[in-house]
C-alpha cells in the first residue's frame, strides 16, 4: 500500500493543485460576472459553460490522449487551460466568457482522464478502493483550500486570475517528472440512455439531480453568497464549509448505505439535504457562524446523493456491464449539471439570492417523491450489493479508477464465494 502511495504520489500533488485552481476559479469567476455587471442569468449561463466543457470532454479527450500520449496531452490542457484563465481579464463578454470556461472544462476533463488512468494503473485490486478514497479526499481538500486563495487578491483586479493561472501551470511538474509508467488510454464503450434508466431509474434520476444541484452550488454558491451580504473572505469560509462538509460526511453515509436499502438512505439523505437547504435560506438572517454551519451540512448531505445513486445503479446492473454502467451515468451526471446552473439563475433572478436553496430544495423534494413512488413499485432486490465507493461532487470525473474499484470488489466477492463453496 505505502508503495504504491509513493509511486502515485507526484500524480496526486499534480491533481491536487488542479482542484485547488478548479476550486478558486469558479469562486472567482461568479464573482468577477457581478463585479462586471452581468445579470445573475448570464453569470449561470457563463458558468455552465465549464460542465458542458468537462462533459464534452470526458468522452473525446480520450481520443487527444490516445494520440499524443499521457504527458504530451496533460502538458497541451494545462497550457490551454492557463491562457483561458487570463484570458477572461482581457475581454469581459459573456459569450467570450463562455466559451473559456468550454475550453477549460474540456481541458480540465482531460486532465482528471490522464490522473485517473493513471493512478489506476498503479494500483491494484487489493488497494484501489483506499486509493481512490485518498484520491477523493485529495480531490475535497484542494477545491475547498481554493476557496481561501481569493483572500490573495482582489476580485476586482487581475492579480487573482494571474495566481490561478500560475497554479495550473505548476500542476505540470509533478506529473512532467513522474517516473511512473503512462498505461495506455481506453475509451469504454457507452450504454444507451433508456437501458441504462432500465436499469435503475432511481440511481439514474438520482445521478441527474445530483449534478444539477452540486454544479448549481460549484457555480453560483459564490454569488448567492456574495448577494446576501457576505464579505470575500466569508464567501471563501462559505464556499470552503460546503465542500469539506462534503469529505467529511462521505464515508459515514456510505457504510450506512451499504447496511440498509440504498433507496431508503438516499431519501433520507436528500431530505436532510432539503432541510439544510431551508436552513441556509433562515441563517442568511442570523450571525455568520450559523449560516456557515447550515451550508456544512447542506454540503455534507448533498455531495453524498451522487456516489449513493450512483452504488444503487451499481447494485442493479450485470457485473459483466460495470463499464458501460459507468460511462452511463458520466452522460446522466454531466447533463444535470449542465442545466443546474441556468435553472438556478433563473429562479435567483426571479426571487432573489434565496431562490437558488429554493431550486435546490425543489430539485430534493422531486428526487423523494420519485424514489417513494420506485420503493412502491418495486420491492427490495436481493442481489449483492456493490461496495460503496466515494465520489467527487466538484467535478466530473472520468471514472476510470470508480470502474475498476467497483469491478475488482465484485472479483474479491466472488473469489470469496467460490472459496466458501469449495
Amino acid at each position: 500500500m505505502w508503495q504504491t502511495l509513493k509511486s502515485i504520489s507526484s500524480l496526486l500533488i499534480s491533481f491536487g493543485m488542479l482542484m485547488l485552481g478548479q476550486g478558486m476559479i469558479n469562486t472567482l469567476l461568479g464573482l468577477r460576472s457581478r463585479i462586471e455587471g452581468f445579470s445573475t442569468e448570464t453569470t449561470g449561463f457563463i458558468m455552465t459553460g465549464q460542465f458542458i466543457g468537462m462533459l464534452i470532454g470526458a468522452l473525446f479527450a480520450v481520443r487527444v490522449i490516445a494520440a499524443v500520449g499521457h504527458i504530451r496531452s496533460f502538458a497541451a490542457f494545462a497550457s490551454i487551460m492557463s491562457v483561458t484563465v487570463l484570458a477572461h481579464v482581457l475581454y469581459a463578454d459573456p459569450i467570450f466568457w463562455f466559451a473559456l470556461r468550454l475550453a477549460t472544462g474540456f481541458c480540465m476533463a482531460g486532465m482528471i482522464m490522464v490522473v485517473e488512468s493513471w493512478v489506476n494503473e498503479r494500483s491494484v485490486n487489493e488497494n484501489r478502493g483506499k486509493i481512490l478514497s485518498l484520491y477523493m479526499i485529495t480531490s475535497y481538500i484542494g477545491s475547498g483550500t481554493g476557496q481561501f486563495m481569493m483572500l490573495l487578491g482582489d476580485p476586482a483586479q487581475f492579480q487573482l486570475f494571474v495566481i490561478a493561472s500560475m497554479i495550473y501551470s505548476f500542476a505540470l511538474v509533478p506529473i512532467l517528472l513522474t517516473r511512473a509508467t503512462a498505461p495506455k488510454p481506453s475509451s469504454p464503450q457507452r450504454m444507451k440512455f433508456t437501458k441504462l434508466f432500465l436499469v435503475s431509474p432511481v440511481g439514474v434520476f438520482g445521478t441527474v439531480c445530483a449534478g444539477m444541484t452540486n454544479a448549481s452550488l460549484n457555480g453560483m454558491g459564490a454569488v448567492f453568497a456574495r448577494e446576501v451580504g457576505l464579505t470575500i473572505a466569508q464567501v471563501s469560509m462559505f464556499m470552503a464549509a460546503a465542500i469539506f462538509g462534503g469529505m467529511l460526511l462521505q464515508f459515514p453515509i456510505g457504510r450506512i448505505s451499504d447496511r440498509f436499502d440504498r433507496r431508503t438512505v438516499l431519501i433520507a439523505a436528500t431530505f436532510c439535504t432539503a432541510l439544510s437547504g431551508l436552513a441556509v435560506i433562515w441563517a442568511t438572517d442570523q450571525s455568520i457562524y450559523i449560516l456557515i454551519a447550515c451550508i456544512a451540512l447542506y454540503g455534507g448531505m448533498s455531495f453524498t446523493i451522487y456516489p449513493i445513486s450512483s452504488s444503487q445503479v451499481n447494485d442493479m446492473a450485470d457485473r459483466s456491464k460495470l463499464v458501460q454502467i459507468s460511462a452511463g451515468l458520466l452522460i446522466a451526471y454531466g447533463v444535470g449539471a449542465s442545466i443546474g446552473p441556468i435553472v438556478a439563475s433563473q429562479f435567483m433572478s426571479l426571487t432573489g439570492p434565496k431562490g437558488f436553496f429554493i431550486f435546490t430544495t425543489g430539485v430534493n423534494c422531486t428526487l423523494i417523491l420519485f424514489t417513494v413512488v420506485r420503493i412502491i413499485q418495486r420491492r427490495r432486490h436481493t442481489n449483492h450489493k456493490a461496495s460503496f465507493m466515494p465520489l467527487g461532487g466538484m467535478n466530473i470525473s472520468s471514472k476510470q479508477l470508480y470502474t475498476a474499484a467497483v469491478t475488482a470488489d465484485q472479483e474479491k466477492t466472488d473469489g470469496s464465494k467460490h472459496s466458501k463453496q469449495s
